[in-house]
């Protein structure tokens, strides 16, 4: 059975939003094993940084929580759908035809997956992309890039999405999937009323595969 990494390796020079240094990882040696006899650090960053979920109270000052996330929603079936022939933008018209259904888990595998430094023109979802994904009635989507949506007025993708309860996961690493089933594990880490949380995603080849390990 093969198992595909698709997180984003953190540490301090790594690809961030925008490049906004802020945003970046600070890992800190607090203890060395010369002096200590362990080896102990401290990271202090973003709940955003490189493969995250996304919680609705990111968009919404009354909406549910990263630790409210029900982890049976992101340990389940997903399709990865190939997408590298797009530029600008996913959108409806880019949809039509996938046969997508109610209850698919989508994972966009897109140009940005052979970028190794952030990108301004990155490849997102927009609002016609996210309108046809609710009417589908899909549990969750999952891009490549560190933000769904590029430049939206209002927010619309993340607000379309996350009013119908769709799970929304930023920062994947697809570029050596080939599209088709597979069996996702993507669990956040339990912060406490935390608007999102960095997450180890793994995808395991053929649909059922992971259900034979739960």
């Amino acid at each position: 059975m093969k198992i595909y990494d698709v997180s984003m390796m953190i540490h301090e020079q790594m690809m961030v939003y925008k490049n906004i240094d802020e945003k970046r990882p600070k890992i800190t040696m607090v203890k060395k094993w010369e002096t200590d006899g362990i080896n102990e650090s401290v990271i202090s960053m973003n709940v955003h940084t490189g493969t995250h979920i996304d919680a609705p109270y990111h968009m919404d000052q009354n909406g549910s929580t990263i630790d409210q996330v029900d982890p049976a929603r992101l340990m389940r079936s997903c399709r990865v759908l190939e997408m590298t022939e797009i530029t600008g933008s996913i959108t409806a018209l880019d949809l039509f035809g996938k046969e997508i259904k109610k209850g698919d888990f989508i994972l966009f595998k897109t140009a940005n997956s052979f970028k190794e430094e952030f990108s301004d023109d990155f490849i997102y979802l927009d609002q016609s992309g996210a309108a046809y994904l609710t009417e589908k009635g899909v549990s969750g989507v999952g891009i490549d890039a560190l933000g769904i949506e590029r430049g939206q007025p209002g927010h619309q993708t993340h607000h379309l999405l996350m009013d119908k309860g769709i799970i929304i996961i930023e920062g994947l690493c697809l570029g050596d999937v080939p599209e088709g089933e597979y069996f996702m594990i993507a669990l956040p880490l339990k912060i406490k009323a935390a608007d999102g949380a960095p997450a180890r995603v793994v995808l395991l080849e053929g649909k059922e595969d992971g259900r034979m390990l739960l």
